[in-house]
């Protein structure tokens, strides 16, 4: 490593930011940030005497920061940080009563499936799981990133999928389009760890040595219950394979339904990016 005096007008975002540990037995953080006057990535590490200097909501995804001093390689693209700023905090995500708000209104959509087994198995899951249900993000970094994110991001889809079921000529099975969106991602209330004091968003260790991802958590769910026409939406609705779809939507003969959540829920996440960065620039 090269010593370099950073120029600490340099704003940062922060895209990724982990714990782990080193073969000494220490703990280590791992943190990407992002040059918001170019773009360009910054890969750091952070030994575990700089941690403890900081209360780890300084590491929040989508925070500003800037390195105050650091050590870098000969390519300046890593370093070791030893001093951080914080410019500008990033949004948590929903209060409590936003929450409450959200979770009435996703919920209220189960009153338009006509399907009796079906509506009560979501009344059933949604109520055994509504804590997790109420704060869980919809993704660590690409959308919806903060708490609550993942009931936003159902309930975008929902709306899509409503407009969009009106203006087709074809004739969707309704109930289950709407389910498809409610469950879709729900393999991401366990996928998933957020802490309600920071914000930090990680991976659950122990769904990850049960499950591949949240995509198969949700096939399965459904394929147990009974639900085999949902549970192909959900298999399909990443679009690709490379993406993490366990059905790829460039094979042939595949029902309409397929494509039309994966694009609702494209749709979702595009926008959901872009929501989250207008928020962010407004100080909200």
């Amino acid at each position: 490593m090269v010593k370099k005096m950073f120029n600490t007008d340099t704003d940062y975002e922060i895209l990724v930011f982990s714990i782990g540990d080193t073969k000494a037995g220490t703990k280590m953080g791992k943190l990407q940030l992002k040059n918001l006057e170019d773009g360009s990535t910054l890969n750091c590490i952070l030994w575990e005497e700089t941690l403890n200097r900081f209360d780890s909501k300084v590491f929040r995804t989508g925070n500003i920061v800037r390195i105050v001093s650091a050590s870098f390689n000969e390519r300046y693209n890593n370093c070791l940080v030893s001093a951080l700023s914080v410019v500008k905090e990033a949004k948590m995500g929903l209060d409590e009563q936003e929450r409450e708000k959200v979770y009435s209104e996703l919920i209220s959509y189960f009153d338009k499936i006509q399907n009796e087994k079906l509506n009560q198995f979501l009344v059933k899951f949604f109520t055994e799981h509504k804590d997790k249900i109420k704060v869980m993000p919809a993704a660590k970094l690409m959308h919806h990133n903060y708490i609550g994110g993942l009931m936003i991001h159902i309930l975008e889809c929902l709306k899509y999928a409503e407009v969009n079921m009106d203006l087709s000529e074809y004739n969707f099975n309704r109930d289950n389009i709407l389910a498809a969106c409610i469950l879709h991602d729900i393999g991401k209330i366990f996928e998933y760890t957020v802490d309600l004091e920071t914000g930090l968003i990680d991976y659950d260790e122990n769904f990850r040595k049960e499950w591949l991802t949240h995509s198969q958590y949700g096939f399965s769910l459904c394929m147990m219950n009974g639900f085999k026409e949902i549970a192909k939406m959900i298999a399909a609705h990443h679009g690709r394979s490379d993406w993490g779809a366990i059905i790829d939507l460039d094979g042939k003969d595949l029902e309409p339904e397929l494509y039309f959540i994966h694009l609702v829920d494209n749709l979702s996440a595009k926008f959901g990016k872009i929501n989250v960065h207008i928020l962010e620039k407004k100080g909200v």
